[in-house]
């Protein structure tokens, strides 16, 4: 039985060579954070991190996850005191919330490559992710104000 290294914990599945590793996050492991938008790539509610970098999980089989480092939202801060996880509050972010996984994992990638992004950077990094609810303007507040705080 293959093993997925989840948010720091060795972790078996069992599932079908072709299942997606959103699916398997999700409906094998439980880990219901990660969203499914799309299933095609254009959205990024699935975005989880593989070793680092954002990675939309719904384009990804489970299988070719085995070996790698992943981090969910819910292991991105199991508290909730990221920083970017306080400036979402502080700056009153989401309006559904239904993006908002993977709006913060995009935006944690951007951060640990780029500690003080400029808002050009923001902006063109956080273009692969999509909100519907056009919240834009405090998910780009958010990321200046974790910025600052981390």
């Amino acid at each position: 039985m293959p093993s997925l290294n989840v948010n720091g914990k060795k972790i078996d599945f069992a599932a079908q060579p072709d299942t997606s590793l959103l699916w398997v996050l999700r409906e094998h492991l439980g880990l219901t954070g990660t969203k499914f938008g799309c299933g095609a790539g254009m959205c990024g509610a699935c975005t989880i991190h593989i070793d680092g970098e954002a990675t939309f999980a719904c384009q990804m089989l489970a299988e070719d996850a085995v070996g790698t480092e992943i981090t969910t939202i819910e292991g991105l801060s199991p508290d909730g005191t990221h920083p970017l996880q306080k400036a979402w509050i502080a700056e009153q972010t989401p309006q559904c919330g239904y993006c908002q996984s993977g709006q913060i994992m995009r935006a944690a990638a951007l951060l640990n490559s780029t500690p003080n992004p400029s808002r050009a950077e923001i902006v063109d990094w956080m273009a692969a992710n999509i909100c519907r609810c056009g919240t834009y303007p405090r998910i780009i507040r958010a990321i200046e104000r974790a910025s600052k705080e981390a």
